[in-house]
């Protein structure tokens, strides 16, 4: 079996004149990304690999939410994660080593959405910023991946981390 983590990035700052690309994170970004974070540490469900998309807000959540987490994972930044779409993404997982037995992806939406929605055979996800899934996949290795092979184990908010007070700030 393998684990793949999805996590969209946190809310971006419109007040700057940039490019999509180059959006930071604007504060409720930055509270949300230290929740989730610490709340993968708090499970010790922090992955194996950690890839994000180039994009300096997804940038910005993920290295956010590893030092926040104390994670001690090197993280890896994909440009093909940015401006893509669901099969685009499940092409690439295909070609992933099968030394990986569980991954986090960060990126975007529409195709996170909807790459949740092809692994666990169908729905409709809105997928907020800094929302985070995992799905565990009925597969031995990355190139059996198939569109239904999955099972939706959570699907995590700040906003709900933070309505019941945890992880604990610390």
């Amino acid at each position: 079996m393998k684990t793949l983590m999805l996590l969209r990035h946190g809310k971006s700052d419109w007040h700057h004149d940039l490019s999509d690309h180059d959006r930071p994170l604007a504060a409720r970004g930055i509270d949300a990304a230290q929740r989730v974070g610490r709340f993968l540490a708090s499970l010790d469900q922090v992955p194996q690999q950690v890839i994000s998309s180039s994009a300096t807000r997804a940038k910005e959540t993920i290295e956010i939410a590893a030092q926040s987490g104390d994670w001690k994972r090197t993280i890896e930044f994909e440009p093909r994660l940015y401006d893509t779409n669901a099969q685009a993404v499940f092409t690439w997982l295909q070609e992933r080593s099968d030394e990986i037995q569980s991954l986090l992806l960060v990126g975007h939406q529409p195709t996170w959405g909807q790459l949740t929605s092809a692994l666990i055979g169908g729905g409709h996800l809105r997928f907020p910023t800094a929302g985070l899934v995992r799905i565990d996949l009925q597969i031995d290795r990355w190139e059996q991946i198939e569109f239904g092979c999955g099972e939706l184990v959570w699907f995590e908010l700040p906003r709900t981390l933070k309505g019941i007070g945890w992880p604990v700030d610390s």
